[in-house]
């Protein structure tokens, strides 16, 4: 994620300083609705990722996640099947997505490139 990080700062100057991460597991029927990863004007979290350890994911197992047009969130710009190695890399502050009802347990790891948006005395990111 370093060599990511260093690509996305010299060719984009987002300035990205830190990287957290998360396992994440979805159990049979589990989602999450429709969503932005930050707010405008606490943009820390710059960039998300998702990277897939799901070993042949069948056609028909569900879970993808749906990612919309970051100027129309009713439109749908892609499907990404949760494949292990399959890795997806968004704006966090415009780009809506969501995770479709998976019919098996399904993993990833999800992640935030973040900038410092400290600014009049508040830390953030605090820690």
């Amino acid at each position: 994620m370093g060599e990511v990080q260093q690509a996305l700062n010299q060719a984009l100057f987002l300035g990205l300083f830190e990287y957290e991460a998360h396992f994440a597991h979805y159990p049979a029927g589990a989602f999450y609705r429709k969503h932005l990863d930050s707010f405008r004007g606490r943009a820390n979290r710059v960039v998300s990722t998702v990277g897939y350890l799901n070993p042949d994911w069948p056609a028909d197992g569900g879970g993808e996640m749906v990612i919309y047009a970051p100027d129309d969130p009713a439109r749908e710009m892609a499907r990404v099947r949760p494949d292990a190695g399959t890795f997806a890399c968004f704006l966090a502050d415009s780009v809506p997505h969501e995770v479709l009802p998976t019919r098996l347990p399904r993993a990833s790891i999800a992640g935030w490139f973040r900038r410092n948006a400290s600014l009049g005395g508040r830390v953030d990111p605090a820690n």
